[in-house]
């Protein structure tokens, strides 16, 4: 369990929170092992199997303190809201924020530069235990994305915005290959292919980003935002907008798991359905190894330099969600991104 940015987040399985005066007490195995007091909390998130005693449920609704159900695989489930306040405003003010053009553009310069900044973290860090002729590839990679960024702090156009993430996206993808050391001919991808993947590595990817697109939703979810309001990805009916701005910083982390499964050979060729027409799909257990990798990398902790302290990965998502809001409802003049060390 932790306690960021004046939320529980409580992750353990069978944990039991109840109402003990003005705190909410968290017990484990019959042992108390956190006592919170109340006024500090704006809101409770729990995952999977956790019990909250009806008093305690009551005393957050009266209070106007948001509680969060979320799947133990961290599927939104559902939201109390008191009385009071809240998501209207939060929702009156991303949906303004998605008027303004200055705004947009600023929000979504600020998650692209992340992503690059991101993914170019991940190429120099292959790179330094690559060959030498990779190792070069992806060197001349990285210096694409640094000069990419650099051109991406004068850009204010969001259509210009979406270019440079576009630019980035193929110099990125064109060397990915570069970072598959086993297998290359079977596992090694030729640039990033979707609906369907056309080899499997890019089935991987497909899979687990669908994974952490799952997690976004759910944490926006959570916070209050709506997650079909997106600031880079236009709108359009049924389409998670919001959901694949907030997994865009959050791509590469991802893109280091898959290379991780397939490197230490967890993810082999056996484990993919090539199907007529050329798509390419994970099969059941090539799903199943994938599930327990992702939520184990879930469990991680890593160095988070807005919030200077270390969180699970998991909670990286509800962290930058309750962060958008912040900056949406005026209380940070800037959206922090994550950005990976």
């Amino acid at each position: 369990m932790r306690e960021l940015l004046n939320t529980l987040f409580v992750q353990t399985e069978g944990a039991y929170l109840s109402l003990d005066q003005d705190t909410v007490r968290v017990e484990i195995d019959g042992t108390v092992k956190l006592r919170a007091p109340l006024l500090n909390l704006g809101a409770i998130v729990v995952f999977g199997r956790v019990m909250l005693t009806p008093a305690l449920i009551a005393r957050c609704a009266v209070d106007g303190r948001s509680v969060v159900w979320m799947s133990s695989t961290g599927r939104f489930q559902g939201r109390l809201e008191g009385p009071v306040r809240g998501n209207v405003l939060l929702r009156r003010a991303q949906h303004l924020a998605a008027l303004d053009e200055t705004r947009t553009a600023r929000i979504a310069r600020q998650i692209v530069a992340a992503k690059i900044q991101n993914s170019r973290q991940l190429l120099l860090r292959v790179g330094r235990d690559s060959e030498a002729e990779d190792r070069n590839r992806l060197a001349m990679a990285a210096a694409e994305l640094a000069d990419i960024l650099a051109r991406l702090r004068a850009a204010t156009e969001l259509n210009v915005i979406r270019g440079l993430e576009g630019e980035a996206a193929r110099a990125y993808f064109g060397v990915f290959g570069r970072m598959v050391r086993v297998d290359r001919e079977e596992l090694a991808p030729d640039g990033r292919t979707r609906r369907p993947p056309r080899d499997r590595t890019n089935a991987l990817l497909s899979f687990l980003y669908a994974l952490l697109r799952g997690d976004c939703q759910g944490a926006l979810e959570g916070v209050g935002l709506d997650p079909q309001v997106g600031f880079l990805h236009s709108l359009r009916p049924g389409r998670p907008a919001l959901a694949l701005d907030l997994m865009e910083e959050l791509r590469p982390s991802v893109d280091r798991l898959a290379l991780a499964l397939i490197n230490r050979r967890q993810i082999r060729r056996e484990h993919f359905d090539l199907l007529p027409g050329g798509a390419v799909y994970l099969n059941e257990a090539g799903r199943k190894v994938v599930i327990v990798a992702y939520q184990e990398r879930k469990a991680e902790e890593v160095e988070h330099r807005a919030l200077k302290e270390k969180v699970a990965w998991g909670l990286v998502a509800h962290v930058q969600a309750r962060l958008l809001a912040r900056y949406l409802r005026g209380d940070l003049a800037e959206y922090p991104p994550y950005l990976a060390r």
